[in-house]
């Protein structure tokens, strides 16, 4: 599959790694659809990269919006080629907290958006995707989606951001083998410390201390790098059912 002339959805495509893999493949030549629930920032971006670019006002988990971001895909592109997965949340909270055990409904939020929320989004993109001719190797598209180094090495504080991100890598390697009969590849990328709106929130000294704590590069990660190897995903057909790191060789510690 080559970026030039593919048709991609972005999830939270309007800000951070979703925003500089929309960015990239619009620059390779791509047709976005840029999925976000910030529609100031989504809108802006859509009208800045102009004419193979569109917005969607998307939230991840609501069945309606998915479809229609999809849907869009299709009616002003033709079709779909490749989804990419970037939306979600990492609030930190504690199981046991000073104010007592975590609460149930912050640690649904954040599976529901980050796990079943990518889940809408595959399952939406996959029943478009399968209905298309597949090009001349078999193929009818590819989905990747973004897991977490959390989901391997998950710290104090992150049992539900770990446990949802460990559910997007779990849910990989079956989704692609269901899908292989219909040409479809299915991947994860697994970041570690990027610089993105989350990582933006903190003091300067914290990121330069987080930055540091990568073996090598030792900095936070460029979103425009996580956009690199989506486009290596894209085009390399033997990439398939596997979640790979991109995290400098980082190991996190507990806490």
């Amino acid at each position: 599959m080559k970026v030039k002339s593919s048709v991609a959805v972005v999830s939270g495509g309007a800000s951070g790694l979703g925003e500089a893999t929309v960015r990239h493949l619009h620059a390779g030549g791509a047709s976005v659809v840029i999925a976000d629930r910030d529609t100031a920032r989504g809108e802006a971006l859509a009208k800045e990269l102009g004419e193979r670019a569109r917005f969607a006002q998307c939230d991840v988990c609501n069945e309606a919006e998915a479809q229609a971001a999809v849907a869009l895909a299709v009616s002003a592109f033709g079709g779909l080629n490749v989804l990419v997965n970037c939306a979600g949340v990492g609030t930190p909270a504690k199981m046991l907290g000073k104010d007592g055990p975590l609460g149930l409904d912050v640690f649904n939020r954040i599976i529901q958006i980050n796990l079943v929320g990518s889940f809408n989004m595959m399952r939406l993109a996959a029943a478009q995707m399968a209905t298309q001719a597949p090009d001349d190797g078999g193929e009818r598209g590819v989905m990747i989606n973004t897991a977490s180094v959390a989901a391997f090495d998950g710290q104090i504080g992150q049992p539900a951001y770990a446990a949802s991100k460990a559910g997007v890598v779990g849910m990989t390697l079956p989704i692609a083998r269901e899908l292989a009969r219909s040409g479809i590849r299915v991947l994860t990328i697994a970041p570690g410390l990027f610089e993105t709106p989350m990582m933006a929130s903190l003091p300067e000294e914290a990121r330069r201390s987080l930055g540091a704590s990568v073996p090598f590069p030792s900095r936070l990660g460029k979103p425009s790098e996580y956009a690199l190897l989506v486009e290596s995903m894209v085009i390399n057909p033997m990439f398939n059912g596997e979640t790979v790191r991109l995290d400098g060789a980082l190991r996190m510690a507990p806490k």
